[in-house]
């Protein structure tokens, strides 16, 4: 079992996706032999889900130093190890098959034996071991199963929408009630602002510029498993052979190439520069060379003829851009509905998927078609599954944004719940929140409010700041220290004041209530509002928040203005909350309106040169009908 870099099974559990493939890596599917996690930070290697069993407290204290962890899984058992907890001192590159200690001493068939690769040859290709949960669970080594299971089944043409790249901009993010909520395609990359290589660019120039020694994720179809021991030289020979010389079907969906010379050639299109959190939120002092920070936009995607890629949602649902340099991918499409994200779930985190149609258990599923010079943007939570109907180069990346928080959250949410290990997750998420979370308090601070959109998304992203606030003061010791961990220092000083904070300026912003008021529940029908008296020197609502109370308050009561009116007796008491829905007949009888109406005015200056005022009108009416 070689070190490879992601895997997608841990230890009985089976993990959502991570890269883009949408072809994600690591997916559902991508059920790898070993694998040495990518952008972790120092401070999470030592959590429970990077433990193995054979970690004493001399190896965790070394895991700190280790940000690229050698993981190794036996070859009976299917229990991941670190490789310097298990694999006494032995070069893991060396070996071919791997059993734990206790498999070894628990053989009664004397057939298990730790066995060291051959000397490598420049053609020499790396195989698989047998999966044998896949066996056992009578799931079939067939590359082709899978478009066998579908066989037969109702799968519709979309009907996304097709945009120029000069369409493709804020203007339209903001403006379209719709924008981001479904994959659109566009045809040509012209006005998109994305930068690709040119049209003769091949496989072989990605190996020349990423490096042909470098080790290189290889998914092997049948199984859905890391095949080990590939470089980067090896996979580029291979891709090279006609589809009837290759012995079995693999596929790349995971390089990401930050940092190498074919990096510079890419650059994500205009529209995903300007949502994409890591590029808006992440400190640019604290990435680059020497800086650990989530490196998810840049990802080369090789796939052969006949590759396919299991229904998976990207990690932390992030949006994902995909542009086809050569050849054509074939999509299939779930929506991220409640039920269809519950189903997913269920399958993902059973044995059941081996042999059942995710299709099956949702509501619909849509096929989308990409040829060569085609770009589409899969936004939040979109669960997909991908076929390479012919030899394919593909370049995208990942990133999460403003405009669909909330799926975002439930998508981190599912992989929690099937405990996928934080190796295999968005990197740095928490972390990244904590960012977000202060740019926005800072531009709310100094009068400048989102998108009415935006606003709604952010109260998810409040929801999930107060929550880690809950486990900083009422957690484990542990957890806290976990939770204190993921706050960025350098930005954000006292992370429970800014998450409450956030939470009483969104509200401002977002005109659900003011400082001087509260809503409460009215037995779940509707919120009414109850007036307190506010004061500068009033006491903070949140420990580690004050807010900053009003520098003048005037309310102003109008006069009492009664009239009559000639109107049916009300009986439904829900047709009073329509205003002035009402039709008057002099057959019915008298009716007295006294009615007044309050003004409340505020101001309050915020900064040097801002000045803030807030404008309150009630009207109260009392109505009484006359016998």
């Amino acid at each position: 079992m070689a070190s490879g870099r992601r895997s997608a099974r841990t230890n009985g559990h089976i993990s959502t996706d991570a890269s883009p493939e949408n072809e994600a890596a690591p997916s559902p599917q991508e059920q790898a032999e070993t694998a040495t996690p990518t952008n972790v930070e120092p401070s999470e290697s030592k959590t429970a889900d990077d433990r193995c069993p054979a970690c004493t407290p001399e190896t965790i204290a070394q895991l700190d130093d280790e940000v690229n962890e050698q993981w190794a899984m036996c070859g009976a058992c299917k229990v991941w190890y670190h490789w310097r907890c298990a694999g006494e001192g032995v070069d893991l590159d060396t070996i071919d098959k791997w059993f734990c200690k206790n498999c070894l001493t628990n053989d009664t068939t004397g057939k298990r034996a730790i066995t060291f690769r051959a000397p490598a040859r420049k053609s020499d290709r790396k195989r698989t071991t047998k999966n044998y949960a896949n066996i056992e669970a009578g799931v079939n080594s067939d590359p082709k199963r899978f478009l066998n299971m579908m066989e037969g089944k109702e799968i519709k043409e979309d009907s996304f929408r097709r945009m120029e790249g000069g369409q493709v901009g804020m203007e339209w993010a903001e403006e379209d009630e719709n924008a981001m909520k479904e994959p659109i395609v566009i045809e040509s990359m012209e006005g998109l602002g994305m930068n690709m290589p040119d049209e003769n660019f091949t496989v072989d120039d990605v190996g020349l510029l990423v490096g042909e020694k470098n080790p290189i994720e290889v998914i092997d179809v049948a199984s859905q498993t890391n095949a080990p021991g590939w470089t980067v030289g090896q996979w580029v020979e291979y891709y090279n052979l006609e589809p009837h010389q290759r012995d079995k079907i693999f596929n790349v969906i995971s390089l990401e190439i930050s940092g190498t010379l074919l990096a510079d050639r890419i650059l994500p299109p205009r529209l995903v520069r300007e949502l994409d959190w890591v590029e808006n939120f992440w400190p640019s002092t604290r990435k680059g060379k020497g800086h650990t920070y989530p490196k998810v936009q840049l990802y080369c995607l090789m796939g052969v003829q006949g590759a396919w890629t299991d229904w998976h949602v990207d990690f932390a649902g992030s949006s994902v851009y995909y542009h086809i340099m050569h050849g054509s991918k074939v999509f299939y499409f779930i929506k991220p509905t409640p039920a269809n994200l519950a189903a997913y779930e269920r399958w993902s985190g059973t044995e059941i998927q081996y042999h059942t149609w995710l299709g099956d258990l949702v509501d619909e599923v849509v096929k989308v078609t990409l040829t060569a010079g085609n770009t589409m943007i899969i936004p939040t939570g979109w669960i997909h599954a991908v076929y390479t109907p012919e030899d394919t180069l593909v370049f995208g990346g990942n990133f999460l944004h403003s405009y669909n928080i909330p799926t975002q959250l439930k998508v981190r949410d599912i992989e929690i719940r099937t405990q996928v290990p934080k190796k295999f997750r968005f990197p740095m998420f928490t972390k990244l929140c904590w960012y977000v979370g202060d740019k926005y308090m800072k531009d709310l601070k100094n009068g400048i409010i989102p998108s009415s959109r935006v606003l709604d998304s952010l109260s998810s992203l409040v929801d999930f700041l107060l929550s880690e606030t809950r486990v900083l003061e009422r957690g484990s010791v542990q957890a806290k220290k976990e939770a204190k961990e993921q706050i960025p220092h350098d930005r954000v000083k006292d992370g429970p004041a800014l998450a409450r904070e956030l939470a009483w300026r969104l509200r401002h912003a977002s005109g659900n209530a003011s400082d001087d008021e509260h809503t409460t529940s009215t037995n779940g029908v509707g919120y009414k509002r109850k007036r307190i008296r506010s004061r500068s020197d009033s006491p903070p609502k949140f420990r580690n928040f004050r807010p900053k109370g009003w520098d003048k308050v005037v309310e102003t009561k109008g006069e009492l203005d009664p009239r009559t009116l000639h109107l049916r007796r009300g009986e439904e008491i829900e047709k009073w909350t329509e205003w002035d829905n009402y039709q008057e007949s002099e057959n019915e009888p008298a009716v007295e309106i006294n009615s007044r109406k309050n003004v409340i005015t505020k101001v309050r200056l915020k900064t040097e040169g801002v000045l803030e005022r807030e404008r309150i009108e009630r009207i109260v009416e009392v109505w009484t009908w006359k016998d």
